[in-house]
């Protein structure tokens, strides 16, 4: 298959799936989707830094970053905001604790990752990525 087709397949399938988007809306406020979507492509560099530093063979690192910034240590950061910039004071409770499961399992991961066993660090990675998966497959803002 081409290369082109293959970028008109993907633009194709994703047109459909736009389409038929049938996740569960949670109606926030303009500033809290504002805040939920700069927290969601943070939080995308930061799995993306977790995953180099395991690559490159840093567990511990990975597990620091992913506590810092993904785990219960990473919650309540819209605290200081306007109510109505708080994503998670807007959030349906299963979508809000879809999120709450996220924070577990990077500190579960960090947890992990402390003891510098990169294969039982490795094998927590999926739940990890498993809460996010969930979210975004279960819910949209707009």
């Amino acid at each position: 298959m081409k290369l082109s087709s293959l970028f008109f397949l993907i633009a194709l399938l994703a047109g459909n799936a736009l389409a038929e988007d049938s996740r569960q809306l949670a109606p926030l406020p303009p500033p809290a989707q504002e805040a939920l979507r700069e927290e969601m492509r943070g939080n995308l560099l930061a799995i993306n830094e977790i995953l180099s530093l395991m690559a490159a063979g840093k567990v511990k690192e990975a597990g620091q970053l992913a506590e810092t910034s993904l785990g219960q240590s990473a919650m309540g950061r819209h605290r200081g905001k306007p109510l109505d910039a708080r994503p998670g004071a807007h959030m349906p409770p299963a979508m809000h604790e879809i999120g709450l499961d996220g924070h577990r399992a990077a500190s579960e991961f960090a947890r992990v990752a402390a003891t510098g066993d990169r294969d039982k660090a490795i094998a927590e990675l999926p739940k990890l990525t498993g809460a996010c998966v969930a979210c975004h497959y279960s819910w949209r803002i707009r």
